[in-house]
């Protein structure tokens, strides 16, 4: 009996663990295959007996059961040494250990918390990979479709900025004139009657035209070759669009962030490059007259990002220009974002109305016709007509 407990003593030093009673149960019961004996296998019987009545008391969690079923192999198997037991013994508990910290991390990380109700899951789960799938597609198109486009530019203006830029700002416009003209169709068939789009749209195409002519008077269209690929350009641009925003308007409005966020690289590391340069040469007469004049209305119109009033840029030289130009560019990518989430674009002029103009929101709103899309348009046009055509 003394010899036994003295080998649990030495297992205990060995794996260094405190001489807890779960330990002296388990070394014990080991011991007994080693010395054997009558009287051993009755008080081992004993302590077994009182080892279950104490689980019975109480939840059985990860780690006792692991314990168990290392007893039980243990039995069967027994070690050769003192060392090996040590060894296995050792292992045991930091494999325990391991899983109850892996188990915790996948608890804090479970999925299941971002839903209020356990028993209602969502419904959509096969549709929402699939959409998340059609996005990916789609975004992956459109950076090929910019990417090939920005190499050519890159060959073709690697030294000459302004005619780069002429260029640019002919093909940044063509989006929003196909947003218009699709949005047009749309309403001579009853099918759309949001103002707000159009308002916005036709704002940034304006910001757009003032950049062209800013580069025009730059002399960015001194050249013939120049003219003739930026205009060429900008015919297959539109129908390109026009065909994009008629399938997924979602696409379209990408399409066209890529655009305007490579515009907006473009003016940055220009000015970044050359703006001590232009701090010294004075602004085009256009320029002036765009950003500082008096009817700013369309200026606060496509920054849909921002309350109206809340820019007023300040010209004095071709520096400022240009600074403002990249901002307007930060803008336009901003509106576009939002255009990407279908009903989530509104003029900044109709949320300042709503806000301070309007006690009874319920009065204020107006109900509009909308779908996104030409397949979804026939849709909401069939399913409004049909019950007409039953009441005749």
């Amino acid at each position: 009996m003394g010899s036994a407990r003295e080998y649990a003593a030495s297992q205990n030093r060995l794996c260094g663990q405190p001489n807890s009673d779960k330990t002296k149960h388990l070394l014990f019961d080991l011991s007994i295959l080693r010395l054997g004996g009558k009287e051993l296998v009755t008080e081992m019987m004993t302590t077994l007996s009182q080892t279950v009545s104490v689980f019975s008391n109480k939840a059985i969690n990860l780690k006792s059961v692991a314990s168990f079923n290392t007893i039980k192999t243990l039995r069967f198997n027994p070690p050769s040494s003192p060392r090996s037991l040590s060894w296995k013994f050792c292992r045991v508990q930091a494999t325990i250990l391991q899983d109850e910290e892996e188990k915790v991390v996948v608890e804090e990380s479970s999925p299941l918390k971002n839903f209020p109700n356990d028993d209602e899951p969502p419904e959509t789960g096969s549709a929402s990979a699939l959409e998340k799938w059609v996005i990916k597609f789609e975004q992956s198109v459109n950076i090929l479709l910019t990417e090939s486009v920005i190499m050519v530019l890159d060959a073709l203006y690697r030294d000459r900025d302004y005619a780069r830029f002429f260029v640019l700002e002919t093909i940044a416009r063509v989006p929003y004139f196909a947003f218009i003209s699709v949005l047009h169709m749309y309403e001579s068939f009853g099918w759309w009657r949001r103002a707000d789009y159009l308002k916005v749209h036709f704002a940034e195409s304006w910001n757009e035209m003032h950049h062209l002519l800013i580069m025009e008077e730059l002399g960015g269209n001194a050249w013939w070759f120049d003219r003739f690929l930026a205009q060429h350009i900008a015919v297959a641009y539109y129908f390109v669009t026009v065909f994009m925003y008629v399938i997924s308007p979602r696409m379209a409005y990408h399409f066209s962030e890529c655009v305007e966020s490579h515009a907006f690289e473009t003016y940055d590391k220009f000015i970044k490059a050359q703006g001590e340069k232009l701090k010294k040469m004075p602004a085009p007469a256009v320029a002036i007259k765009y950003y500082t004049g008096g009817d700013l209305y369309l200026f606060d119109e496509f920054q849909t990002a921002r309350l109206p009033n809340s820019r007023r840029p300040k010209i004095e030289n071709l520096y400022d220009v240009f600074l403002n130009i990249r901002d307007d560019e930060a803008e336009h990518c901003k509106t576009m974002k939002a255009c990407q989430t279908h009903g989530n674009l509104r003029s900044p002029h109709s949320y300042s109305e709503d806000d301070f103009g309007c006690e009874d929101e319920s009065g204020c709103i107006v109900a509009q016709a909308d779908c996104e899309g030409i397949v979804d348009c026939i849709k909401k046009a069939v399913a409004v007509s049909t019950p007409r055509v039953k009441q005749n």
